[in-house]
């Protein structure tokens, strides 16, 4: 295979070009003359970052349950003072050793959003294996929750070159996994608009980066609570005065402890005190990008 400094332009041309940013989804008006839409998402991925790597530490296992026995109920008191609905990213596994947590989410109008089977990295897997697994995830999350996803987060962010067929194919709303913009997109794959809606993520705005370790490796970042709320409250009030979305993604896991919790909290205070922001969940924000840009979308809240 030759070296990527010895590639003919068709060929990274066609990488880059493979998935693309098409036209901006902002819509001119957000619901009820809101300044701003807040898209708050939780990884619920709980045990399987050990089981994906194959389960070999059960400190790291008791970690994950951390996620789901103190981690969730604590994000719950919270969006339920609030009134703040959410979306929470499920690998299947996660939510077969969970169940009740997921139907209790769904039933309080969270939504339950695709994130794998087991947490694993697509770009480790051939087609027909990713296939398979986002199509027994998604039987699984609505075989749980009473409600098949439109949307999904690929685990880690990893997207393969397959990834958006697959997506196409099962006929999603929207994906949360690219980085191409701070507002919604419509995907485009080699120049095809495909009707996917992208609502960006970004790395600044994710607790792991600032919070998660690995005492047995190089990765043992720690930044302070207070100066990862500072980081959050600046990235929503830059979206706010542009009148754009404020996306962030947060893990039961990570931000579930006592000295992490009031980030959440303090964040909402401030939302919800500028008085014209909309909370609502992925799909929501989704649905309501493609209707006034007039897309055509198989997925539907």
């Amino acid at each position: 295979m030759s070296e990527p400094y010895e590639w003919g332009e068709p060929t990274w041309r066609g990488k880059v070009n493979a998935v693309r940013a098409g036209r901006s989804l902002l819509p001119d008006v957000w619901p009820n003359g809101a300044r701003c839409a807040v898209a708050l998402s939780f990884d619920s991925d709980h045990e399987t970052n050990e089981l994906r790597d194959g389960g070999g530490s059960v400190a790291r296992l008791s970690w994950g349950e951390f996620g789901a026995r103190r981690g969730i109920p604590r994000i719950r008191r919270v969006l339920d003072r609030f009134g703040a609905k959410a979306s929470f990213f499920v690998p299947a596994v996660s939510a077969l050793l969970h169940p009740e947590e997921q139907k209790s989410l769904a039933e309080d109008g969270h939504e339950i959003g695709l994130h794998g089977w087991i947490h694993e990295l697509n770009t480790k897997l051939d087609a027909a294996t990713e296939r398979d697994l986002m199509l027994r995830a998604a039987d699984t999350l609505e075989k749980i929750s009473g409600k098949r996803p439109v949307g999904m987060r690929t685990p880690s962010w990893d997207y393969s070159p397959n990834t958006l067929d697959i997506a196409r194919e099962m006929g999603l709303l929207y994906d949360s996994s690219l980085f191409s913009d701070d507002d919604p997109y419509e995907i485009v794959a080699n120049g095809e608009a495909t009707g996917i809606v992208e609502l960006p993520v970004e790395w600044i705005r994710d607790d792991a980066v600032y919070f998660m370790m690995n005492r047995h490796g190089a990765q043992r970042p720690y930044t302070p609570p207070a100066d990862v709320l500072d980081i959050f409250t600046r990235e929503f009030e830059g979206a706010h005065a542009e009148g754009g979305l404020f996306l962030l993604t947060m893990h039961p896991h990570v931000t579930g402890y006592r000295s992490r919790i009031f980030i959440l909290e303090q964040l909402l205070e401030r939302i919800t005190a500028k008085g014209d922001c909309w909370i609502a969940t992925h799909a929501e924000i989704a649905q309501y990008c493609a209707d006034q840009a007039g897309m055509t979308t198989k997925g539907t809240t």
